[in-house]
């Protein structure tokens, strides 16, 4: 479909949205329903079908190209002498790149610094001609200059070239070709050799189409916008030329006409098409201040591993099955509209992925097991308000109708709290806490959509057409009404020792909580007769009980090698080890070196900020929708599950990785949805007020959420311990902390949030009291 097709049916779907919201007719809302559900499910399967808009899979999943960047020395301006790379010159040069890539649009590469001059970049999924026209955007400076243009150049170039006049000190002659009335004109300048601008003040850059074709606009900072105020106002009475130059060759070289250029603003425009000024808006936000050459491209295998692969799409396949299996047990007919309307999840999701371009990684993956997750709360959420509502004697229609009126607010403001977060996150970070993001977004979007759009509309049409008169469903929830709250000091105390301890442990380990992707290792590259295979290495290597390892094929031309990162000072004993276990093959170390961390103090910095305003924002939208108490309650417990699943994990010496991020994030993501739905039923409880203390209407409304607790985690422990124990060494520390994560925020959500909410209801009557 092309672009233009694609937006007037997205248009036409916002005008079906708007007409299914705003109809109050059944029939109406139920062919609406109808159509807006199979166009939807056909614009996506027409996605996510032609070869040519298949999803891209991550690094960790299909392999892609390695490209080795080796810095080069520049000599100092002043004394000639050739500079010695530093490690700041080094770290700078990682961010920039990191950066570049990020704006590729690829998903979650790896991007680390080896050795003391080189960085290792691996990308994902990239064709012939994409690997050239990387390697060209890997490369390039980016080195913008901004450099007055000799008031008399038109005058003194043709002098010059007669040898009736020289060079003015200070100044050179370049070329630069501009168009004019279709053709290509080359024009000579003299230009200023030292720069009034220089690159290191632009903050921001992107490309623009105008009348004149496409350019790239600036943004200054406050230094430069200054420094270029300053010079073109020198420039603006005689109305002089400033040329505009990238890595030495001028772009284009306007005149200043128009008075001073003040705000900070500039562009540059010349004979760009669209890919060219974006590409160049791109290094222009992030200049390399130390070239770089490529000293090696590679393809490269997918980090995980085909075994890894295979093994967790069979677990996932597996927990995915026994979830649907439980679901049609428990709900029975009802269940059988729940698992279609999943199945539509699942399609809508890859749909828009393949729509957009994103790719599917690890972390990925994580958002998906947490969307599907949330769909699966939200069925049960309306499944057990739908049972409600039939005891208390309603007929079918009014019980349906009943029960998605009443499950609405709990099931929008879970996923908007949750899409908050994910937002930010996308908005903020980098690699793959993007890529969780991008999948969690578009998950929640399609969750939200088959459980309450498309469900609705199947039961309005077995109503009507099939003549569905009843329901019937099991019933496992425990009849017993427990006294949460009246435990809350001793819960209270277990989750102060349980932090405490995680600090503890955590302290106690220190570095060695991080792996590689933290804080570097080793890198082994081994090249051997007969060629050794991925599988082979790591049975080789499991009696070493490794932490963390990842083992990929690198292939350049004939040429096949087997390459190892690991943790620190374990390179050597990991060669003897594969020596020993292939004493028949000719093992040759081809190198054997320090590689640096994937995740830099940026990637943390930014990770960490995206994490604190995703807090803030839970905060005001919580604090609006609810209470600030509910808001504190809330944010307490996100933080007691992040804390106490890292401290388990560190207590069983788990490690630290690009993957864990996105464990940590599914399991924040899944506290404060399973918090916020205990929340809506407190506050419709505090909100009728059908008699007793506010303690006992609390704990009537945790008690009334029970049975949907145990539902909902008992269903997504079955998904995430299929893939525990059947899916590999890999994913195994990736299942358990999202094991450990769920059970600890089902905890969390009644003894830690609930209470905190109880304890500040009452400080707040005690305050209003002593007021009066």
């Amino acid at each position: 479909m092309t672009p233009l097709l694609t937006f007037f049916f997205g248009l036409l779907l916002l005008g079906l949205f708007g007409w299914y919201f705003s109809t109050e007719s059944d029939a109406k809302k139920r062919w609406l329903g109808a159509v807006l559900t199979i166009l939807l499910l056909l614009f996506c399967i027409d996605s996510a079908t032609p070869p040519g808009k298949k999803i891209r899979l991550g690094l960790d999943l299909r392999g892609g190209t390695s490209f080795l960047l080796q810095l080069v020395p520049q000599r100092d301006s002043k004394t000639g002498e050739q500079q010695q790379i530093t490690s700041d010159m080094l770290q700078q040069a990682v961010e920039v790149i990191r950066r570049r890539v990020d704006k590729f649009g690829v998903g979650e590469p790896v991007i680390a610094p080896q050795g003391t001059e080189r960085i290792l970049v691996q990308i994902p999924g990239l064709d012939p001609a994409q690997i050239q026209a990387t390697r060209e955007q890997l490369q390039q400076v980016a080195k913008l200059e901004f450099a007055e243009v000799h008031r008399d150049s038109d005058t003194l170039i043709p002098q010059i070239d007669r040898g009736e006049a020289i060079i003015p000190p200070g100044y050179v002659i370049k070329e630069s070709t501009q168009t004019r009335e279709g053709k290509d004109v080359v024009e000579r300048l003299l230009v200023k050799k030292e720069a009034g601008l220089t690159g290191e003040h632009v903050t921001r850059a992107y490309a623009f189409f105008d009348q004149n074709g496409y350019g790239v606009s600036l943004t200054l900072d406050g230094e430069g916008a200054k420094t270029f105020f300053d010079l073109t106002s020198q420039l603006a009475p005689y109305h002089g030329r400033l040329a505009i130059l990238l890595d030495g060759k001028i772009q284009s070289a306007p005149g200043i006409r128009n008075g001073p250029i003040a705000g900070g603003q500039a562009q540059i425009t010349g004979r760009f098409k669209e890919k060219e000024a974006r590409d160049l808006a791109s290094v222009l936000e992030n200049p390399l201040r130390t070239p770089v050459t490529i000293a090696e491209t590679r393809s490269v295998s997918p980090t995980l591993g085909a075994d890894s692969i295979r093994s967790g799409i069979v677990s996932g396949v597996g927990g995915l099955a026994l979830v649907m299996l439980f679901v049609l047990f428990y709900y029975r007919l009802a269940g059988c509209v729940a698992l279609v309307g999943l199945w539509i999840n699942i399609v809508l999701l890859f749909g828009m992925m393949a729509m957009f371009h994103f790719v599917l990684s690890l972390p990925g993956i994580a958002g998906i097991i947490l969307t599907i997750g949330l769909s699966v709360d939200a069925n049960v959420l309306l499944y057990e308000r739908l049972r409600e509502e039939l005891k208390a004697g309603k007929s079918l229609g009014a019980a349906i109708d009943g029960a998605y009126n009443k499950a609405f607010s709990a099931i929008f403001d879970a996923n908007a709290t949750t899409l908050i977060t994910a937002g930010i996150l996308f908005w903020q970070a980098t690699g793959p806490v993007r890529g969780f993001s991008v999948t969690l977004m578009l998950g929640i979007i399609a969750s939200l959509f088959s459980a309450i759009l498309f469900t609705r509309t199947a039961f309005r049409w077995m109503m009507k057409v099939g003549g569905l008169k009843r329901l019937t469903m099991a019933d496992l929830a425990p009849r017993r009404q427990f006294n949460f709250l009246g435990r809350r000091v001793i819960a209270v105390f277990i989750s102060l020792v349980l932090i405490g301890g995680s600090f503890a442990v955590f302290a106690k380990r220190g570095a060695n909580n991080f792996g590689i992707d933290f804080r570097g290792g080793d890198l082994l590259v081994l090249d051997s007769l007969p060629a050794l295979s991925v599988g082979e290495v790591r049975s080789a290597l499991e009696p070493l009980h490794l932490t963390e390892e990842t083992i990929q094929l690198e292939r350049a031309g004939t040429q096949q090698m087997l390459s190892v990162r690991s943790a620190e000072d374990t390179s050597s004993r990991i060669f003897e080890r594969i020596k020993a276990a292939f004493p028949d093959r000719k093992i040759v170390a081809a190198q054997q070196e320090k590689v640096g961390a994937q995740i830099g103090l940026e990637f943390a910095k930014r990770a960490l900020l995206a994490l604190g305003l995703g807090m803030v924002g839970i905060l005001l939208y919580v604090t609006m929708r609810f209470q600030l108490s509910f808001a504190i309650g809330a944010l307490v417990a996100l933080l007691h599950d992040v804390i106490i699943t890292v401290g388990v994990f560190s207590l069983v010496g788990g490690e630290l990785s690009l993957v864990m991020v996105g464990a940590i994030l599914t399991i924040a993501g899944y506290s404060i949805n399973d918090t916020i739905v205990v929340f809506d039923r407190i506050r419709e409880g505090l909100r009728h007020r059908t008699g007793g203390s506010v303690e006992v209407l609390m704990n009537r409304s945790i008690n009334e959420t029970l049975g949907r607790t145990i539902l909902t985690g008992g269903m997504t422990l079955l998904s995430v311990a299929a893939l525990f124990f059947f899916g590999g060494a890999v994913l195994k520390d990736f299942a358990f902390a999202i094991l450990i994560g769920i059970l600890v925020g089902t905890y969390s959500s009644v003894f830690v949030a609930s209470p905190i909410v109880l304890w500040c209801s009452k400080l707040g009557a005690k305050r209003a009291a002593a007021g009066s």
